[in-house]
Formats: structure tokens, sequence, C-alpha cells
């Protein structure tokens, strides 16, 4: 435990891939959207769209959109699909970056399970298709917006360990210059 209740929740913060099956409480699920819709981006463009998939078929359909990466979707009791409109913005990644980041930080302060699964870059089981064309099959967005990533939601099926203080890299840290 530190002594900031931030970094806390930061350290608490896991990727959670196997879910209980028991209902997400919907209040929870509106204040991580609403941590998605709080989140800063680039000169305020709010370059992004959110998706909220609480449909067991649409789950279970999305689990294929990644080689290896997105199963948990199926046994998830929700799903946050971040998408990035590039013609509002030329830092679209970033901005759903943050939108993701804050939804995961959220989530784990209220002690609900997620898992970033990445999108953008990445192909799907079925071959020759991208993740992002194989979830535009499934949601129906428009061709500038682009997927960014999805954010599996679901009760843990166990509470993981926090990290602690120790395990922080304070050797990634440089001063005035990266070599001394």
């Amino acid at each position: 435990m530190s002594e900031n209740r931030l970094l806390d929740i930061m350290l608490a913060r896991r990727s959670v891939r196997e879910y209980s099956g028991e209902k997400v409480p919907m209040e929870s699920l509106n204040l991580i959207i609403e941590a998605g819709l709080a989140a800063p981006s680039s000169r305020g463009r709010k370059s992004f769209e959110l998706i909220v998939i609480r449909d067991r078929q649409t789950l279970i359909s999305l689990s294929g959109c990644r080689k290896g990466a997105a199963r948990m979707l199926a046994g998830a009791d929700a799903a946050i699909a971040v998408l990035g409109d590039e013609e509002k913005s030329d830092v679209w990644t970033e901005d759903c970056s943050i939108v993701m980041a804050s939804m995961h930080l959220m989530a784990s302060s209220l002690g609900v399970g997620s898992c970033w699964i990445q999108g953008r870059l990445r192909e799907a089981l079925i071959p020759d298709t991208t993740a992002e064309d194989y979830v535009r099959g499934i949601l129906k967005f428009p061709s500038n917006l682009r997927l960014e990533a999805i954010l599996s939601l679901g009760m843990p099926m166990e509470e993981p360990a926090p990290h602690s203080l120790e395990e922080l890299c304070f050797d990634k840290v440089h001063i005035n210059t990266y070599l001394s």
C-alpha cells in the first residue's frame, strides 16, 4: 500500500481474463463509461466513440476478433469497443488509449475485472482478416472510425494480488539525460 489512493488503484489493476458469471452492476458499468467519457483528449476533440456490448451472442462472436487474445469475451458480462475517428484527429490512437486506461482503472477501483484487447494492427482468427474488419462486421461502425481496442468486463473469478511498490522499475527513470 502507498500513501496515495490513486497509486493504490493503479497497483491493484490487473488484467482479468476469467469471470465468475455474476453480472456487472449497471451502476458500475455507468461509472466505467463515465470514466472513459471524462478522459482527456488532444485539443478536447474527443475523437473517440464507444460501443457498449452486453448481448451474450455478440460477446461470443467478438471472442474471435483476435488470434489468441480475445477468448475471455465469451465469458464476459460486458465489453466496450473503443473506436477512434481519424477524421477528427491525427492522434486518435492516443486519445483512445487514454479512454481505455481510464476505464480500465475505474473498473479495477470498483472490483470489476477487465482486460484490454488490442484491436488496432492485429489479426482476427479468420485468416487474412484484420481484427478491425472482423469487429466492424459485427458492430457495424462506419469506415472513418477505427478500432483501437475492446475492454472486456466481468466480475473476477479470483481477486488477483496487487503489484507492490517494490516491483516498480525505477531503473526506467532517467534524470536530465538518458545516459549519465
